[in-house]
């Protein structure tokens, strides 16, 4: 398509857009761009194209502004098992030794599917575990997916797919992990759709790795095709932000057609049989290595600089050590001090971004002991209690928490997300109801305590996103 609007006004949307959200559009992708704002006048009640492309111009864009940009402006489209080389190289090689690496110690695996679309990244990659897996009932594995677009986190939720989402898929995966219903469409069997957890966040603008979104001590994570939509600037700081969220030692997935040695510079990357995965390896430098196809190398000692091949466990560091022992009270019986105290929560929430969850336990046990009446190692407690599948004993530490404070918002938006990744969705619309209520007196701007930086007007907007996706949508914030 040929843009009709006048040059000016595209190249002043093009600069709005990439400023605002981080999308890109040079001056060969203008049609595309004017034909996506075409797509969403009526939705933002202009009489035509250009008056909307004014009326978006005329001030900063709303929450639900971006969501329908998003949509309107990337392809919405994808299916199972897309890009056959990389996931190969991830069911033969990569997850195989993560489950050998795990199988005698955790049993804790974490992936993360970023910009999932409308669900069949994140459901094949269930479906790669479970293959390898059958069952998982001694295993804590937990596969995010999230999305700027709650209409795409719906459908994936509901886990029901026509012909198309099959156009390249291998037989097996039909039959084997789907139901055909009477309409002629496949709906996800219960077992794989259940361990998949869908949830709001925006690549561009949200804070991540963070245990407030579940974003943090990644194993693996997905970003594919969504990266070439963003400026370079912009995909930088999202690589940058991924590469934090992953331990290390953890793998990123990028699309093949989206394969950067500058913007994966902090990843080691490593090529086989058409396939090109990025390892994230502490304290080395950029290299890469190329595997044969038919060979997997033996793991070299510890001490070797290089990553040998597709795995190599990376030795967990000793936490750091306080001044004094934490849980015990100075001479003379007086309390910690306050930055006593700080250090232990610093090195709990440390220890659980780096996905050493035994070790944050105890830490953030230390903190309640040296400061009972906080109701945020509580809540810090309860994080960490979620992450290791412990979701009823973190229910009681989040109960405790609101014991102290029971306007703690952070608390009230955790049990609604903990009830949510159970399926108890009625439970789940309760707290995100006391969530909101608590937010509508506070400033938009304000930051939330122990929200690494989320205020209170973005808290809101993600609940609300996060309940379209729910059978009945009634919150308005």
């Amino acid at each position: 398509m040929r843009p009709t609007l006048p040059e000016p006004l595209l190249s002043s949307l093009a600069d709005f857009l990439a400023a605002q959200i981080g999308l890109n559009f040079p001056r060969e992708r203008w049609g595309d761009l004017e034909r996506g704002i075409a797509a969403t006048a009526r939705e933002f009640g202009a009489a035509d194209v250009e008056s909307c492309v004014h009326r978006l111009l005329s001030a900063p864009l709303t929450r639900g502004q971006i969501e329908i940009l998003a949509s309107r402006l990337t392809v919405g489209e994808t299916y199972f098992f897309r890009e056959k080389p990389n996931l190969e190289a991830l069911e033969q090689h990569v997850f195989p030794e993560l489950l050998r690496a795990r199988e005698c110690a955790e049993r804790r695996l974490r992936f993360w599917s970023a910009g999932c679309c409308t669900g069949e990244e994140p459901y094949s990659i269930a479906m790669l575990l479970d293959r390898l897996l059958p069952d998982q009932r001694d295993w804590n594995i937990s596969i995010l997916a999230t999305d700027i677009n709650p209409q795409f986190l719906r459908k994936a939720a509901e886990g029901v797919y026509g012909e198309w989402s099959f156009r390249d898929t291998p037989a097996w995966v039909r039959e084997r992990y789907f139901k055909k219903r009477k309409d002629g469409r496949f709906e996800v069997l219960p077992h794989i759709r259940k361990r998949v957890t869908f949830s709001y966040l925006n690549l561009a603008d949200d804070a991540y790795p963070s245990l407030t979104s579940n974003t943090n001590a990644m194993d693996v994570i997905f970003c594919r095709n969504v990266l070439m939509y963003f400026t370079a600037a912009r995909a930088g700081k999202v690589v940058e932000n991924l590469h934090r969220a992953l331990v290390d030692g953890g793998w990123f997935v990028a699309s093949l057609t989206e394969s950067s040695g500058s913007l994966f510079s902090a990843f080691t990357t490593v090529e086989s049989a058409g396939a090109i995965l990025y390892r994230k390896t502490a304290g080395a430098e950029r290299r890469r290595i190329v595997i044969p196809a038919d060979s997997i190398p033996a793991p070299a000692p510890p001490m070797q600089a290089a990553p040998p091949g597709w795995m190599q466990q990376q030795p967990a560091a000793s936490p750091p050590e306080p001044d004094r022992p934490a849980d015990a009270a100075p001479a003379g019986g007086s309390p910690p001090a306050p930055g006593e105290i700080e250090h232990l929560r610093r090195t709990a929430l440390d220890c659980a971004n780096q996905g050493r969850l035994d070790e944050a336990i105890e830490w953030c046990r230390k903190a309640i002991t040296a400061d009972k009446l906080n109701p945020a190692h509580r809540y810090l407690l309860a994080t960490i209690q979620q992450e290791l599948g412990q979701s009823e004993v973190a229910v009681q530490s989040l109960m405790r928490a609101l014991y102290l404070d029971p306007d703690f918002v952070l608390a009230h938006f955790a049990l609604g997300n903990l009830r949510l990744s159970q399926g108890r969705h009625r439970e789940a619309q309760r707290h995100f109801d006391n969530t909101l209520t608590l937010l509508r007196a506070r400033p938009r701007d304000e930051i939330l305590p122990e929200a690494e930086g989320l205020t209170a007007g973005r808290l809101g907007e993600i609940i609300v996103s996060v309940r379209s996706s729910l059978p009945q949508n009634t919150a308005v914030y």
